[in-house]
This record gives C-alpha cells, sequence and structure tokens, in this order.
C-alpha cells in the first residue's frame, strides 16, 4: 500500500484489528464498527471515522493503517443502513444523534484516553460537522477533508438549478460503494452507459431509476425538492456547527472539487467564530484529493491530529492557509484567505473583446440562440467523474450558443485571489433561461482551460434585460506573460446542469422544450478579485 503514495511518513508502529464490532446507534440498532491500533504498550488518542460508504478500500488503508500506523486508536464505523448495520440510511437525519452514541461507546472501552480527533472526507466531513453540534469535551480536533455542511447545496444551486450529473453520480456512491468494490463497479459503468438516456428523458422526474437499479427513495427526496426553504431541508444544513466552533479545524479541498463553496464558507465562519482554523486547497478534484493529492492531504491531516491530540506542533505550517496556484504549478502561503477582497471589472465588447473599459452606454452587445433539445454540453469543472477538472475549451467554445470575450496577451503575470463572478444584464424572448459563466486561461497557442465557473437562473419581463450577479466559485490562479483570460458565456452545461426548459417549469417535471434568444447587455462584466501581481492592462487590444 504504502507503494501506492511517495513522500508519506515513516511508519511509527505494528498495526492491530477488530473488525465487525456492534456499536449501538441512537435507536439501539447495531453499527458495524472496525478497530485499529497500535500493536504496542501506551496510551493512544482516538480517531472517529464514520462512513456510509462501507469500512473497506480505500478506509481501511487509507484511515485504518496509515493513522494506526502512526500512534492513534482508528474506529471506522457504518452509518445506519449501510455496511451491515442495522437500520435504514437517511441522508441527514440520524447523523448527530449516532455520532453521539459512537463517543458514548468510546468512553466505555480500556483503551480510550479521553483525546478524541474525528476525520474523513465528503459525507465523512458531514458526520463531523453533525458531532460539533454539540461537541463533546473529549473532541480535541477535527479534520475535514472535500467536506460536506449543506445537502442541499450538493444538489441544487441557490436559485433552483439541478446539479444532475453529481446527483446521479452521489446516488450511485451512497447506493453501492458500501456494498463492495464489484458492486460499485457495475453500478458506475450502467449509469456510464446509461446517462445521455437518463439525462434527456422528459420529464426527468423518476428517469433515473434504471440506471441506479431502482427507486433510491432518499435521492427521490433530494431532488424533488429544489427550494432550500422547503421544510423537507430542515435541519440538513449544519452551517450553524462552524458558527459557535471551537474544536480546532482542518479543511482540505480542490480547486475542482464539488464542495470547494462549501469549505470556504466552512472556513468563513470559523474564522468569524475565532476558532483555529487551517486550511488547505490543492489542484485537486473531489475524487483526485484522496488519489494523487493523498501524500499532500495525509501529510496534513496528520500533522493538525498530532498538534491537538499530542501537543506536537513541529509539523504545522507557519501560517492558517496554502494554496495551489494555478497556472504557475506553485504553492503560496497566505494568512488568510480573502473573504471579501476587491474586485476589478473586466467588459465584454461587441467585437469579443474583454477590456477594463466600462461601457458609456448599457445598449444590446451581442445574441444567442439556446436550444434545449441541443443544449450546451459541460465539460470539466467541478464533477465526480473522470471527467471532472481543468480541460481544453476549444470545441465548447466553437458552437454557435457559447459567446467568448478575450482580453489582450498580458505583458506581464496577474495573480488573483479570492472569489470570482459574473455581473449579467441579460434580455430574453421567453421570460425564462439559465445562463452559464466561466473563466478561461487562454495560452499562446490558443488553448483555453477553464479556471472556475457558475450558473444562474434568468427570469426577465418583456425586452427589458434582467440583471444578476452569478457566484463563480473562487480560485488562485496565475496568468502567465502572453497568455489572455477568456470570459465564456452560454445557455448551460448539461448534463452537470439539468438543462433550463425555457418555459420556467421546474427541471425535474418540464416536458416541453422551447428555444430562447439572448441578448447580452454591455454593461455585464467579468469580476476578478485583486491578487498580488501587476496592474492589469487597460486596452481592447487586438486578440484572435
Amino acid at each position: 500500500m504504502r507503494s501506492t503514495w511517495r513522500r508519506l511518513p515513516v511508519k511509527r508502529y505494528s498495526v492491530g484489528w477488530q473488525p465487525g464490532l456492534a456499536v449501538p446507534a441512537a435507536d439501539g440498532s447495531p453499527l458495524l464498527t472496525d478497530h485499529y491500533f497500535p500493536r504496542a504498550p501506551g496510551d493512544f488518542p482516538t480517531l472517529l471515522v464514520r462512513s456510509p460508504y462501507g469500512r473497506g478500500v480505500p478506509w481501511s488503508p487509507q484511515y485504518g493503517l496509515l493513522f494506526a500506523e502512526q500512534g492513534f486508536h482508528v474506529v471506522i464505523q457504518s452509518c445506519r443502513g449501510t455496511g451491515g448495520s442495522g437500520g435504514e440510511f437517511d441522508l441527514w437525519r440520524n447523523e448527530a444523534a449516532d455520532a453521539q452514541a459512537a463517543v458514548a461507546w468510546l468512553r466505555e472501552q480500556p483503551w480510550f484516553t479521553g483525546r478524541l480527533g474525528t476525520v474523513g472526507p465528503s459525507y465523512l466531513g458531514y458526520v463531523q460537522w453533525a458531532l460539533a453540534l454539540d461537541p463533546p469535551p473529549e473532541l480535541k480536533a477535527m479534520a475535514i477533508q472535500v467536506g460536506l455542511h449543506d445537502p442541499h447545496a450538493l444538489f441544487h444551486t441557490r436559485d433552483g438549478a439541478l446539479r444532475l450529473e453529481n446527483a446521479l453520480a452521489v446516488g450511485v456512491g451512497m447506493t453501492y460503494q458500501h456494498q463492495g468494490a464489484g458492486a460499485l463497479l457495475k453500478a458506475t459503468l450502467r449509469l456510464a452507459r446509461r446517462l445521455r438516456q437518463v439525462t434527456g428523458t422528459r420529464p426527468l422526474r423518476g428517469s433515473y431509476a434504471p440506471a441506479l437499479g431502482g427507486e433510491t427513495p432518499w435521492l427521490d427526496g433530494a431532488l424533488t425538492h429544489p427550494d432550500a426553504a422547503d421544510p423537507y431541508w430542515d435541519g440538513a444544513s449544519l452551517a450553524s456547527a462552524a458558527e459557535r466552533q471551537t474544536v480546532p479545524t482542518s479543511l482540505i479541498t480542490g480547486w475542482h472539487d464539488v464542495l470547494v463553496d462549501q469549505t470556504f464558507e466552512q472556513y468563513a465562519r470559523l474564522r468569524r467564530a475565532g476558532c483555529e482554523t487551517a486550511l488547505l486547497v490543492g489542484p485537486w478534484t473531489h475524487t483526485s484529493a484522496l488519489q494523487q493529492g493523498w501524500s499532500e492531504v495525509f501529510t496534513e491531516t496528520l500533522a493538525w491530529l498530532r498538534a491537538h491530540l499530542y501537543a506536537d506542533r513541529s509539523g504545522l505550517r507557519p501560517t492558517g492557509v496554502r494554496v495551489h496556484l494555478g497556472g504557475a504549478d506553485d504553492w503560496r502561503d497566505l494568512d488568510a484567505w480573502p473573504a471579501d477582497p476587491s474586485t476589478t471589472a473586466w467588459f465584454p465588447t461587441r467585437d469579443g473583446h474583454l477590456t477594463r473599459q466600462a461601457p458609456t452606454e448599457p445598449l444590446p452587445l451581442t445574441s444567442f440562440r439556446y436550444d434545449p433539445a441541443e443544449p450546451t454540453p459541460s465539460l470539466g469543472g467541478p464533477l465526480l467523474s473522470r471527467t471532472a477538472g481543468a480541460r481544453d475549451n476549444g470545441r465548447l467554445e466553437d458552437r454557435e450558443d457559447v459567446l467568448t470575450f478575450t482580453g489582450p496577451p498580458l505583458t506581464e503575470p496577474v495573480e488573483i485571489y479570492g472569489p470570482v463572478s459574473a455581473r449579467l444584464s441579460v434580455a430574453t424572448d421567453t421570460g425564462h433561461a439559465d445562463v452559464f459563466t466561466r473563466l478561461c486561461d487562454v495560452d499562446p497557442q490558443g488553448r483555453s482551460v477553464n479556471v472556475c465557473d457558475g450558473l444562474g437562473r434568468l427570469r426577465t419581463t418583456g425586452e427589458e434585460p434582467a440583471r444578476i450577479t452569478v457566484p463563480m466559485s473562487a480560485t488562485a490562479h496565475r496568468f502567465a506573460v502572453g497568455h489572455r483570460l477568456r470570459w465564456q458565456i452560454s445557455g448551460g452545461a448539461h448534463p452537470r446542469y439539468a438543462r433550463g426548459s425555457g418555459t420556467g417549469d421546474p427541471p425535474l417535471d418540464a416536458a416541453h422544450l422551447v428555444p430562447v434568444h439572448l441578448t447580452l447587455h454591455a454593461d455585464a462584466a467579468l469580476l476578478l478579485p485583486h491578487g498580488t501581481g501587476p496592474a492589469l492592462p487597460q486596452g481592447p487590444e487586438e486578440n484572435d
């Protein structure tokens, strides 16, 4: 196993294993639990890992063995209704109570010293926040990797767009991963074969069932409630845990992680609460953080847990934030992540340029037609599939339903750090449309690579344009000399987001598709955070 990753810390202890322990849940259901421990005398702190994905690969080697080798008791527990545990799985309603029940069981174990940490990625981060709602006195540290705190935001945008492709991938992972690698692989391949059929079905409601091997009640519930204010989601978001957190917390994410925005929200709340916090952001997707990025992720996590469970701070970074700088393949250490940086506006022009010069009048700039029967495809970005991450956007940008505005070649490098957004002014002929907006880095050879992006929903009246601001996530990126900034605008990104029907009908229920003409007005702007680079160039110089 150690040959899989380089630069792992030297093994300290041989490891013992107690599999299949039955630990009572809050309702008495047996939760199957594996205990890994150092084979050596001494008092070792404990790490609690609660998972709906089973207790085998990758959790057993990456969390059980590796952390036990470093001097921790590691308790890996299958959540209710998963991995052989009793009861029925629910996306969020049982985790707080069951986490407290697990800690109560730990207190009865002769090897438990009262020094407790939690660790884990994705939903394993959600169960950590669930415990932090009422943190037990033994809890001294949390390490949340590519972690979730708001299930609604995993499935829907704030204005109700359905994150379709990722929702289906979550359904497969939650349903099959705890059944073993073979079952997960078979289900993943089945979804891949049927993805186009499923996402092209009208209406979408219920179409996923054949691809997932049957109805999945918790997934159906999540998909059919797009409004975050719906009582269905009461108690789902655990944002309040971070708002009053005092337990030292490490956060790790990647620039193309599907949960990167949730991680930045967690970081901001922890900072406001005055909680000791560390943030690491790598060049990773949700899955590659635990694969290609595992050496960095494990080393960072181990240093944090040793600092707070062993009082050994020798491995900690000198700064609270470390981010990978895209475009430079380098790392930057920062005292804090800029929560609300000042921004520079770039404006589109009629001839396809991107300029710092603001328009004198908000006149119609250009138009394009979005046809939901042939929706603009998604490409790269924060996905749960192998196609996630930075990709060459050339083929996408050649489409007639994709607008591009490109800045002049840079004579000096430009670095930006912080959240990116788009201020859009758009009119439609149907009154309903989605707008997908993306920042790209274009190299001297013309290769356009996505940096960050976002989608907003438009509601217009008559010929008057609607003005909205679309969050495009955050980045730390260096645009090198000779490179150009490009702003990409289209009517969607399917199947990453369920296609807009042009009718305003909810994504799951839309049965009729109406093409939409969208007209972009000149007072639209791409808003980039200020960085540490030189002043940005001004004029609408020529571009290809």
